[in-house]
């Protein structure tokens, strides 16, 4: 099965129906609560439904199957800006992997290591979650499978000084991309924060010049929740991409839309499942075709 048949089954809850032969208010008061019901969001599904409108009034549409390729205009328009690309140009470029637990952090690190090696990047990945053994077992893991190298620390031991240690054999190793795993516990959220700030201070002081992205991971089907997490790591860490797992039939993807329109930051890769292949660079286009058929 392909990428886009796994996508397209997983986001079978987001799919917006077409049942319509008539292009009156009706059409497009079920639009609406289709889209607030795939978790677009109340503002953003009354804004999409608005410029709906206007579009079949001024187009005249009468079609309702025409109505259909409207939407997929107008949420074109949303991802227009999207830039899905790993901006690592510079060697060792940093990539801060951040997120609650439970996301799929863990899994995602070792699959855009995977896909990295296979580019023929050299791949060094920083256990940073020193609070919970079992993070940095399952990171051991994906390092040998993505055929990466690691740099742990003791357990409970200060995340900062495993980040400091991978820079340092990052700089002096020659790695092309350092990817820095981090704490997700959400119980303490100052504490969490202060530290993921530190350790990010500890990136630019170390590698001033690297190229750095930090990725906010998402669980799909934690659904408006989401937008909460995206606020509450943009304030202390500034999020420059998101992946959004588990898009494997339990989550409603209409969350994306209602990221990318309300937050302004993009879309990196999203996740299906829990293979190394399930998680590919996003495709607004494939997303869009994979709700709307």
């Amino acid at each position: 099965m392909s990428f886009f048949d796994k996508l397209k089954q997983g986001l079978h809850k987001t799919k917006i129906a077409f049942g319509f032969t008539k292009v009156d208010d009706n059409l497009l008061e079920e639009l609406e609560e289709q889209l607030i019901m795939a978790d677009v969001g109340l503002e953003t599904s009354e804004e999409i439904v608005k410029n709906l409108r206007t579009s079949i009034k001024s187009k005249g549409i009468e079609d309702a199957e025409l109505v259909k390729n409207e939407i997929k205009e107008i949420l074109k328009d949303i991802f227009k800006d999207n830039d899905s690309k790993l901006h690592i140009e510079n060697s060792p470029s940093v990539i801060l992997m951040v997120g609650v637990n439970g996301a799929g952090k863990t899994t995602s690190i070792g699959k855009i290591a995977s896909k990295l090696t296979q580019s023929g990047k050299k791949v060094l990945i920083a256990a940073g979650d020193t609070f919970r053994a079992a993070a940095v077992e399952q990171l051991e893991v994906w390092a040998q499978r993505a055929n990466a190298d690691i740099v742990k620390g003791k357990e409970n031991e200060d995340p900062s000084s495993v980040i400091f240690a991978a820079c340092d054999k990052a700089k002096n190793e020659n790695y092309d991309v350092l990817i820095c795993d981090t704490a997700g516990r959400l119980q303490n959220k100052k504490y969490l924060m202060d530290e993921l700030e530190k350790m990010k201070r500890v990136i630019d002081r170390e590698l001033p010049d690297s190229s750095k992205e930090t990725i906010l991971v998402l669980d799909g089907s934690t659904g408006q929740n989401a937008i909460s997490q995206v606020n509450s790591f943009s304030e202390c860490t500034g999020i420059t991409g998101l992946i959004v797992t588990k898009l494997d039939g339990t989550a409603k993807g209409g969350v994306i839309i209602r990221l990318v329109k309300e937050n302004n930051i993009p879309i990196k890769f999203i996740g299906v499942g829990e293979k190394i292949d399930d998680m590919e660079e996003f495709n607004s286009e494939e997303f869009i075709n994979a709700i709307i058929s």
